[in-house]
C-alpha cells in the first residue's frame, strides 16, 4: 500500500498549492512514482492555481491531477460520492509509491462543513492531515486556539493531524507564531506574505525557495498508522475480497423487487455470479420495468422437473430415517424456494444462499439445519452482526437466532462469533455482556455469564475474552478503567455478546438507529456452507451487502 498525505485547509485563500508543490518534490525525492488527487473538486474544475504550478516539470516530472467527484455528486448522495472517492484513491494506490491528496477549496460549503467532510475523506482513505492555518488572521494566542479547534474538528471526524502550516505570516511574526505552535506538538512550517508571493509571481523561474521545510512531515507520514476503520471503507474491502474470488450465491426471492434490484447491482460490481429462483419471464419483465439489467445473472425455474426430481431423491436419502419419501420430498421442494436454493448450496450448484425479504429467520435457516449442517466442532448456529460504526468495525451476537441460549450455547456463540470476527478482518475481543461487571452483581443471569466465560476460556483458552461486562465498561476506556481494571478486553471489545435475544435484538437496533452505524447482517455462524439470513424489511443495499458478506464467507 502507498503512503499518502491529506492537505486541508481551515479557510479558503490559503497557498495550498505552495505547499502540494513543496511535499510533492520532497515525495519524489524518495519515491519513483507519486499521484496528485483532488477527492472533491467544483463541476469540472479544480484549483485554477494547482492546476498552473503542476502544468510546470517538478524536479524532471510532470505532474498529473486526477479527480474524484464534484460537489454536486457529494450533495446528491454522500455515501455514494465517499465510496467512488475511495474506488478512485485506491486504483492510484495501486500503482504508485506515495498519493499526495488536496483537499477542497472551500467553494461549495461552510467552513466549518468544508472541514467535517475534509476530515470524513481522509479518515475513509486511511490519509493523515496536513493542515492550513490562516495566520495572517490570528496572532498570537489566537493562533494556536484556532489550530486546535480545526484539529478538534479533524478528530472529531477520526482523522488524524501530522503536521501544521502556519500561512500568511510577515516574516517579523514568524518567531512569535513558532513559540504559539509549540505547545501543540506537532511538525510546523511556515510560509509568509513574502514568500508566498514570490512563488505566485515565479511559476516560470527556477527559484522555490521557501521556509517550508517538509521532512518533519514525511517523517510523521512514515510513523503513522490508522486504526480507523469507516463503514465506506470496510465494505469496499468486502467487495474486494469477493471479487478477487468469485462466488455464486443464490437469491429465492425472485417476486421481489428488492432482490432483483440487489441482484442487478451485485452482478454490476462484480461481487459475486448470481442465481435468481422465480419465473424468468416474471422476472425478465419486472426487471425492464424497473430499468435494471439482470442479463448476466441465472434465472433458475425452481419448479424444473429434473432438478426437483434430483433435489428429492438427495432429500429423501438425508432424511429417510426421519421418515421421509421421495413423494414426501418432492412436495417440500415444489412448496419451497428457500428449501430449493439450500440444496443448490449443499450440491455444490451456488456456494451460498441469502433469503429473509419476504420468508421468516424459521423459512431461511430449517433447511440448513436438515441437511447443511453445523460445521465441525460447532454445538449452535448462531447469529452475529457485522456492526460499521464511524470509526470501527465490532461484531455483535446472537442478535437474531437463539432466544435463550444456555451458559455452554453462550460460550460456543462466543467462540464462533470471534472466528467471525477474525475472518473478516476484525481483532477479537471478546466481552460477554450483563447488566452487572464483574462481581458487582449477583443473580441466575449474572451466574449463567460468568459460567458460559469460564467454558469458552476453558474451550479456546487462547480467546481474548472477559465477563460479565456492562456495555459502557465493554467499550468505553474511562468506564473500564474503573470498573473493570487490568482487563484485556473491557474498554476495547470487538466482539459483543449478549445473554439473550432480547438483549442482543434491541441492542443491535439501537445502535444502528441511533448512532447511524451499518448494521451488517445477520451473518449465520456455525453452518458447513453459508446461507444467511435478511430482515423483511432489508433494503437493497442491506441486500447487498449481505450478498457480498456470503459470498465472502464461501470464500
Amino acid at each position: 500500500m502507498a503512503r499518502s498525505l491529506f492537505i486541508s485547509s481551515v479557510q479558503a485563500g490559503q497557498p495550498k498549492s505552495i505547499v502540494a508543490l513543496e511535499l510533492l518534490r520532497a515525495l519524489r525525492k524518495r519515491h519513483q512514482h507519486v499521484e496528485l488527487f483532488c477527492p472533491v473538486v467544483g463541476q469540472g474544475d479544480a484549483d485554477p492555481l494547482l492546476d498552473q504550478l503542476l502544468a510546470q516539470e517538478a524536479d524532471g516530472a510532470s505532474a498529473d491531477l486526477h479527480l474524484g467527484v464534484t460537489y454536486q455528486d457529494w450533495h446528491a448522495n454522500q455515501e455514494a460520492a465517499l465510496a467512488k472517492i475511495l474506488h478512485r484513491f485506491q486504483l492510484l494506490d495501486q500503482v504508485s509509491d506515495a498519493v499526495l491528496v488536496i483537499g477542497s477549496d472551500y467553494s461549495d460549503l461552510p467552513g466549518a462543513c468544508e472541514l467535517a467532510m475534509n476530515a470524513t475523506i481522509a479518515a475513509t482513505l486511511a490519509s493523515p492531515v496536513v493542515l492550513l492555518l490562516p495566520g495572517e488572521q490570528f496572532i498570537g494566542p489566537e493562533l494556536a486556539q484556532s489550530a486546535q479547534l480545526a484539529i478538534a474538528t479533524i478528530q472529531a471526524n477520526h482523522a488524524s493531524v501530522i503536521g501544521l502550516v502556519a500561512a500568511g505570516l510577515m516574516p517579523l511574526e514568524l518567531d512569535q507564531a513558532e513559540a504559539e505552535l509549540a505547545g501543540l506538538n506537532l511538525p510546523t512550517a511556515f510560509v509568509s506574505d513574502s514568500t508566498h508571493n514570490h512563488l505566485v509571481r515565479s511559476l516560470d523561474s527556477e527559484s522555490h525557495a521557501t521556509q517550508f521545510d517538509a521532512t518533519p512531515f514525511l517523517a510523521a507520514m512514515d510513523q503513522f498508522t490508522s486504526k480507523v476503520v469507516t463503514p465506506t471503507a470496510f465494505q469496499a474491502t468486502l467487495l474486494a475480497r469477493a471479487k478477487a474470488n468469485l462466488k455464486h450465491i443464490v437469491l429465492p426471492e425472485g417476486e421481489d423487487d428488492r432482490v432483483l434490484q440487489a441482484a442487478a447491482r451485485v452482478v454490476e460490481l462484480g461481487a459475486a455470479e448470481v442465481s435468481i429462483l422465480g419465473d424468468a419471464e416474471a422476472m425478465g419483465q419486472r426487471a425492464a420495468d424497473l430499468g435494471i439489467d439482470l442479463g448476466e445473472a441465472h434465472l433458475v425455474d425452481p419448479n424444473d422437473p429434473a432438478l426437483i426430481d434430483r433435489f428429492a431423491t438427495e432429500f429423501a436419502r438425508i432424511r429417510a430415517s426421519k421418515g421421509v419419501t421421495y413423494e414426501d420430498a418432492v412436495k417440500v421442494f415444489q412448496g419451497s424456494k428457500t428449501y430449493f436454493g439450500t440444496m443448490m448450496v449443499h450440491l455444490g450448484l451456488a456456494d451460498g444462499m441469502v433469503s429473509g425479504a419476504n420468508n421468516t429467520t424459521a423459512d431461511t435457516i430449517r433447511p440448513a439445519f436438515q441437511f447443511i449442517k453445523t460445521a465441525p466442532g460447532v454445538a449452535i448456529v448462531s447469529s452475529a452482526f457485522l456492526m460499521a460504526l464511524a470509526d470501527k468495525v465490532m461484531v455483535f451476537a446472537d442478535c437474531a437466532v437463539n432466544p435463550n441460549p444456555t451458559p455452554a450455547q453462550l460460550a460456543d456463540i462466543a467462540i464462533s462469533s470471534a472466528k467471525t470476527a477474525a475472518a473478516f478482518g476484525v481483532e477479537p475481543k471478546v466481552a460477554l455482556i450483563s447488566y452487572s461487571t464483574g462481581t458487582s452483581g449477583a443473580g441466575p443471569d449474572v451466574a449463567a455469564v460468568t459460567e458460559a466465560v469460564a467454558l469458552a476460556k476453558q474451550a479456546a483458552p487462547d480467546l481474548v475474552l472477559d465477563g460479565p461486562l456492562q456495555y459502557d465498561a465493554a467499550v468505553v476506556p474511562a468506564v473500564a478503567a474503573a470498573k473493570r481494571p487490568g482487563s484485556a478486553v473491557a474498554g476495547q471489545a470487538t466482539v459483543l455478546i449478549f445473554p439473550d435475544l432480547n438483549t442482543g435484538n434491541a441492542t443491535y437496533k439501537a445502535v444502528q438507529r441511533s448512532a447511524g452505524a451499518l448494521a451488517i447482517g445477520p451473518v449465520l455462524q456455525g453452518l458447513n456452507k453459508p446461507v444467511n439470513d435478511l430482515s423483511r424489511g432489508a433494503l437493497v443495499d442491506d441486500i447487498v451487502n449481505t450478498v457480498i458478506i456470503t459470498a465472502c464467507q464461501a470464500a
